[in-house]
C-alpha cells in the first residue's frame, strides 16, 4: 500500500480565511489536535510575516509532538538582499523547525508583474534559497506557486523553476494550483506530461517526489488532490474543513477518507480516521464559525435520513443509502423522525476520559438525551471537552460541588472619554459551610469575575492559584435578535501541565461566561 504524507496548512492558509483569526493559544491547541490526529506535517505559519506567528514558533518549541513535524513557511529571499542577510530567511532559521517550506514563482507572468525581476533572477532566487536552507534544515519543501497556470502559459520556464528547486536540494516539489482554477482533467494531463519529463532521465526532476497544493476556487480542490495522488503525488497539502483565502484550500477532512477508505492509500490509521469528525468540529469551534451540516463525511446531515423510502431501506441495509459506514469517520447514522444515534459517541468519550463507569448503563441514554437538549439550547462541546466530561461525571454521580454561589455583582465604570472602562466584580460564595465575600478588578467584566471567584476560593483550594484563563471567545447564536441574542462563550484555561476548554450559553453574556468559568474551576478541582 502506497504511503501518502499529509501536510496541514490550517494555521497559515486557513488563518487567511475571511472571518477567521487564530490567537497563539488557538494555534497551539490546533497543533496538538492535529498531532493526535496523525497529520505528518503541520505548517505553523510564516515567522517573518507577523509577530503572532513569530511568538507561536517560540512557544511551539516546548510542544511535545508525538507524530507530526512542524514546518515554517516563507518565500524566496528578496532580490535586493543576499540570501544570508535576508530577514525572511533569518526568521525561518530562528523558528528552528525540522521542516521549512519555501514558496517560489513558477509562472513567468508572476515573475515579471509581481516580483518584477528577470526570469533568470527568479531561478537564482529559488536555487540559492533552497540550497542555503538545505544546509541548515533537515527537510526543505518547495511550493511551486501557480505551477499549473505557469505550465499552461510557458511550459519550458515552469519546468526550469522546478529544476532550480531540485538542484538546490529540495526534498519535495509541491505543485500548487494557487488560483484554484485548474480542472481535474488538466491536472491529470499536466502531471502525466511532467511524469514523462521525469522518466526520461535527462532532467533532475526524476529524482524528487512531488506533492499537490490545491485551492478551491472552482470547487475542484479535493478532486484535484485525489487526481494528483492517483498520478503519483506522495504529499497532499490542505486545511481542516477547507479553510483558506478566497474559496479555501483542499479540505483534508474529505481528502483523508477518500484516500484511506476509497482508494486504500496508507495515509492515516483506522483509529485516527475515527477522529475525523471530532477534529473537524474542534477546528470549527476554535475558528468561531458555524458547523456546516452538509459537509461530506462529518456533517450532522452526512448520514441523516428523512425520506420514508430511505429510512425503510437503511434500517434493513445501511449501504442502500450510505456510501461508507459513518463510524469509520467518527460520525453516526441519524433517522430524523426519531433522531436516533449518538450513544456510540458517548461510549467512546467515556473511554477517552478513562472514566470507570459501565458503558452499558441506562445513564448513557440519559446523557444522549441531555446532550441533545443542551445542543438545542446552543451548547457545543467540541473545544469544550472539560464541560462534557463534567456532564458525564454528574450523570454517573462522580461529581461533587465544591462551592455554592450566593450571588455576584459586576460594575463597569467609564469615568471620562478616551480612558478604558474600569471593571469590578463582587461575589459571595459558600464553601464548606463558610461564607466568603470578595471583590476584584480586571481587564473587562469577565476577567474581573474570574479574579473575584478565584480569590474567594483560593484559600480553600490553593491549587487554583496555578490556573490561568488563556483564551475567551463569544459566538452569537440567534442571528437577527440583536442585543437580545443568545450567545455561546468558550473559555480555555490551563495550569503548568494541562489545558482545557469549557462552555456556557445564555442570552446574558455574563451568565454564559460564569457557566464556563465555574466548569473550568470544577474541572481543575476534580483533577486534583
Amino acid at each position: 500500500m502506497q504511503k501518502i504524507e499529509l501536510y496541514d496548512t490550517t494555521l497559515r492558509d486557513g488563518a487567511q480565511s475571511e472571518d477567521v483569526s487564530f490567537s497563539v493559544e488557538d494555534k497551539m491547541r490546533i497543533t496538538e489536535k492535529l498531532d493526535d490526529f496523525g497529520i505528518h506535517y503541520i505548517e505553523g505559519g510564516w515567522p517573518g510575516a507577523n509577530p503572532r506567528d513569530a511568538e507561536f514558533f517560540r512557544k511551539a518549541k516546548k510542544l511535545k509532538l508525538s507524530y507530526a513535524r512542524l514546518a515554517a513557511f516563507g518565500s524566496t529571499y528578496h532580490a535586493s538582499n543576499k540570501v544570508n542577510d535576508d530577514p525572511n530567511i533569518k526568521a525561518l532559521l530562528a523558528a528552528k523547525t525540522p521542516v521549512v517550506t519555501i514558496v517560489g514563482k513558477t509562472w513567468d507572468f508572476h515573475v515579471r508583474e509581481a516580483l518584477r525581476v528577470s526570469l533568470q533572477t527568479n531561478l537564482e532566487l529559488i536555487y540559492n534559497t533552497i540550497a542555503y536552507l538545505k544546509k541548515r534544515v533537515p527537510q526543505v519543501f518547495f511550493d511551486a506557486e501557480h505551477f499549473f497556470d505557469g505550465y499552461k502559459a510557458n511550459q519550458e520556464y515552469a519546468l526550469k523553476a522546478l529544476e532550480a528547486a531540485v538542484s538546490g536540494g529540495t526534498d519535495c516539489l509541491v505543485l500548487c494550483d494557487s488560483n484554484g482554477g485548474t480542472l481535474p482533467h488538466e491536472v491529470e494531463r499536466i502531471i502525466a506530461e511532467l511524469k514523462t519529463v521525469r522518466a526520461n532521465g535527462r532532467s533532475p526532476l526524476h529524482q524528487i517526489p512531488f506533492g499537490i497544493h490545491a485551492h478551491n476556487d472552482s470547487e475542484c480542490a479535493v478532486a484535484n488532490s485525489i487526481i494528483a495522488v492517483k498520478n503519483g503525488a506522495t504529499q497532499v497539502q490542505g486545511t481542516i474543513n477547507g479553510l483558506g483565502e478566497r474559496c479555501g484550500n483542499a479540505n483534508l477532512i474529505s481528502v483523508i477518507p477518500n484516500l484511506k477508505i476509497k482508494l486504500k492509500y496508507d495515509c492515516i490509521t483506522n483509529d485516527n480516521l475515527k477522529k475525523n469528525k471530532d477534529v473537524s468540529r474542534f477546528v470549527t469551534e476554535i475558528s468561531n464559525l458555524r458547523h456546516f451540516k452538509r459537509q461530506p463525511y462529518v456533517g450532522d446531515s452526512a448520514f441523516a435520513h428523512k425520506g420514508g423510502i430511505h429510512v425503510s431501506a437503511i434500517q434493513r441495509h445501511p449501504e442502500t443509502y450510505e456510501h461508507i459506514r459513518p463510524d469509520l469517520v467518527g460520525n453516526y447514522q441519524r433517522v430524523l423522525v426519531s433522531d436516533l444515534g449518538g450513544r456510540s459517541n458517548i461510549i467512546r468519550k467515556i473511554k477517552d476520559f478513562k472514566l470507570k463507569v459501565d458503558p452499558d448503563s441506562p445513564k448513557v441514554a440519559q446523557i444522549v438525551k441531555e446532550l441533545k437538549d443542551l445542543e438545542n439550547q446552543g451548547f457545543q462541546f467540541e473545544g469544550a471537552e472539560a464541560s462534557f466530561e463534567l456532564l458525564i461525571k454528574k450523570t454517573f454521580g462522580l461529581h461533587r460541588k465544591f462551592f455554592d454561589l450566593v450571588g455576584f455583582r459586576l460594575i463597569v465604570e467609564k469615568r471620562r472619554e478616551g480612558e478604558d472602562p474600569l471593571s469590578e466584580a463582587t461575589i459571595m460564595v459558600k464553601v464548606a459551610g463558610k461564607m466568603e465575600h470578595t471583590a476584584a478588578t480586571g481587564h473587562g467584566p469577565v476577567n474581573a469575575l474570574d479574579n473575584a471567584l478565584r480569590k474567594a476560593l483560593e484559600k480553600f483550594y490553593p491549587q487554583l492559584r496555578h490556573v490561568k484563563l488563556l483564551d475567551y471567545k463569544v459566538r452569537v447564536l440567534t442571528a437577527g435578535a440583536g442585543t437580545a441574542a443568545k450567545v455561546r462563550v468558550l473559555i480555555e484555561s490551563g495550569d503548568e501541565a494541562h489545558k482545557w476548554g469549557t462552555v456556557g450559553v445564555s442570552e446574558n453574556i455574563i451568565e454564559a461566561s460564569y457557566q464556563a468559568l465555574v466548569d473550568s474551576i470544577e474541572y481543575k478541582l476534580l483533577r486534583g
